[in-house]
C-alpha cells in the first residue's frame, strides 16, 4: 500500500471504552479532502467450545454533516432511558442477586416466570455491518 492509502487511515484521535465482553473503539479519522470523520467500532469476544477465541466487530462511520442529528437522538434516548429505569442496571448478568421475577412484579403482585431461556424470537438483535 502506498505512503498516501496508509494516511488515510491514520487515526488522529483516539478513545476506547471496555465494558465486558464489548471494546468500543471511537476514532477520528481523515478523509481524503483533509476533513475529519468518526469511526465508532464495537468489538466484541467470543469463545469457541476449544477454548480459542475470535473477535466480532461492527462499525459505524460518522460524519460531520451527521454529528448535530446524531447527538440530538442520542441524548434523547439516552435520556429516556434513565428517565423510565434510571442509573441503575436491571440485569441478570451485572447483578448477583437479580431474580427474573422481581421483573414481573408490580404493586406486590406476583405472576409466575418460565425458567426457560428465552427464545431468539422474543429480542431483537441489531448488527451493524461494515461498510
Amino acid at each position: 500500500m502506498s505512503d498516501h492509502g496508509m494516511m488515510e487511515k491514520e487515526e488522529i484521535f483516539s478513545k476506547v471504552l471496555r465494558a465486558g465482553r464489548r471494546t468500543y473503539f471511537f476514532d477520528v479519522r481523515a478523509t481524503k479532502a483533509g476533513d475529519y470523520y468518526l469511526t465508532i467500532t464495537e468489538s466484541k469476544k467470543f469463545t469457541n467450545d476449544d477454548g480459542s477465541f475470535h473477535y466480532k466487530k461492527h462499525k459505524i462511520y460518522l460524519y460531520k454533516e451527521d454529528f448535530s442529528e446524531f447527538n440530538e437522538i442520542l441524548r434523547e434516548m439516552t435520556d429516556y432511558i434513565i428517565d423510565e429505569k434510571g442509573n441503575e442496571v436491571i440485569s441478570e448478568r451485572h447483578q448477583k442477586d437479580f431474580k427474573k421475577e422481581d421483573m414481573y412484579t408490580s404493586n406486590n403482585e406476583t405472576t409466575e416466570t418460565n425458567d426457560t431461556p428465552a427464545s431468539p424470537e422474543s429480542f431483537t438483535d441489531v448488527n451493524f455491518e461494515d461498510i
